[in-house]
């Protein structure tokens, strides 16, 4: 592979979504001017509160995911006329309906044939063994809240004959002048994830070229994810840095902040785990700049990891953790026509939670009772943003525009980032939701070349 100053291809398009002909992909006249960047879930201090660091009780996780069992299991129940649930451990010579969280009979990872469904307390609270042959389609994970109907003769093992699939929140409805939100100019919104420096040296150099893109296209607000001082980089395991990470980190804020000033766009900065000197927790706090200028702070919102913002109208959830990632290593399917990075989004959606999985992979910290509040979707975001390892996309899931913009470099090689048109839209005449997203696209990291 070539190293990141030997690249070609630089600025290639590698993936489109929408309208692109024709999309002017620069921000307004006075980018970010007028721009509303707020967090949806209400002032971000709640999150910087003590976090019981390797001090969790089990029986509070337990009570959590007991309150997702029933909270999911009341909306299955409503959604398809359910009158009530079976005790999942119970024999019955007729067909019953059962909630519960997917599980694995060990430790290893999950297959069809270790599949066992733990019920909440009210029906239970006890696990059986499903038998998954009669299903003609299944996508599972470990940690995932379903409801099925079979048949349980026993009490010792459960064969399941349907699957009840969940729905997704609704939208963020907000109240839209057609003139004016028509002929409104598209909010151009750049997004792009770290490690912002090759893995053989902490010169910041892709950084600084994504700087120059910023300052050619002009975009009305940069998502920049972490990790800015990446954990994994190369000099960093080796103990070759000579400063502290703090002031990698500052050096990297500022140089960020000094070279977009003359576009004026609006920066959102979200931490990753993989960001050594910030909390290695989940969900993560959000960083603290306190040598920003007054003038420097107005355009900079400092969210948490993950979190649900509001710009201009449009929703978007973020997260730098990547669950791309580590459901694609535990999800079972069978039968389903849908691509993996469809189904694990799809996944995220119904069961309305930015990490569904448990449990979470070693390299997630979880705190589960800041999970319970800071770790769930609000409502169905118009835009979900979730980087990982794993090929860069966009693509539509039940009304939601999934963007992976990959990293903006691998290793010592170049990757890639996204950038997307926007502007809310009303409801059209036939009452359906008109997408936000106008267009969107993803481009090899560096300049564009014309």
């Amino acid at each position: 592979m070539e190293k990141y100053s030997q690249r070609g291809s630089k600025g290639e398009v590698v993936v489109t979504f929408g309208a692109v002909q024709g999309a002017r992909w620069t921000g307004r006249k006075d980018p970010g001017a007028g721009v509303q960047v707020n967090l949806l879930e209400g002032p971000e201090e709640s999150l910087r509160s003590s976090y019981k660091y390797m001090f969790q009780r089990l029986r509070d996780v337990r009570n959590v995911l007991t309150e997702k069992i029933e909270e999911l299991g009341e909306s299955l129940r409503s959604q398809f006329n359910i009158e009530e649930f079976s005790v999942v451990s119970l024999p019955a010579q007729d067909s019953v309906t059962v909630l519960g969280q997917v599980c694995c009979d060990s430790n290893g990872k999950l297959n069809a044939q270790s599949v066992l469904l733990e019920a909440g307390q009210e029906q239970g609270g006890q696990q059986v063994p499903v038998d998954l042959s009669e299903l003609k389609e299944y996508s599972l994970f470990p940690g995932q809240v379903v409801v099925m109907d079979g048949m349980n003769t026993t009490g010792k093992k459960l064969v399941a004959s349907k699957l009840y699939e969940g729905c997704p929140l609704p939208f963020y409805n907000t109240t839209v002048n057609m003139e004016t939100d028509e002929a409104a100019e598209p909010l151009n919104v750049l997004v792009a994830c770290g490690p912002y420096t090759p893995s053989d040296s902490l010169t910041f150099d892709p950084l600084i070229d994504l700087i120059s893109v910023i300052v050619r296209d002009r975009p009305d607000v940069c998502l920049l994810l972490g990790p800015f001082v990446d954990s994994k980089h190369q000099q960093i395991e080796k103990a070759q840095v000579t400063e502290t990470f703090e002031t990698i980190f500052s050096r990297c804020i500022e140089s960020i902040v000094d070279g977009t000033r003359s576009v004026g766009c609006h920066l959102v900065f979200v931490p990753s785990q993989r960001d050594i000197h910030h909390d290695f927790i989940y969900p993560q706090p959000p960083f603290i700049l306190p040598n920003l200028s007054k003038d420097q702070a107005q355009r900079v919102t400092l969210v948490p990891d993950p979190c649900t913002l509001l710009i201009d109208g449009v929703t978007f959830g973020l997260t730098s953790t990547d669950i791309l990632f580590h459901m694609g290593a535990e999800e079972i399917s069978c039968g389903t026509s849908s691509d993996r990075f469809s189904r694990i989004l799809n996944h995220m959606l119904t069961q309305r939670s930015y990490y569904p999985l448990y449990p979470p992979t070693e390299e997630v910290n979880m705190d589960y009772e800041k999970f319970q509040i800071f770790g769930q979707m609000l409502l169905t975001p118009d835009v979900l943003v979730v980087p990982s390892e794993l090929r860069y996309f966009v693509k539509d899931v039940v009304g939601c525009v999934c963007v992976n913009p990959g990293r903006l470099t691998k290793g010592q090689v170049g990757g890639t980032y996204s950038r997307l048109l926007i502007r809310r839209s009303a409801t059209s005449e036939d009452g359906k939701r008109a997408s936000p997203c106008l267009t969107a696209q993803s481009s090899l990291s560096c300049l564009l070349l014309y």
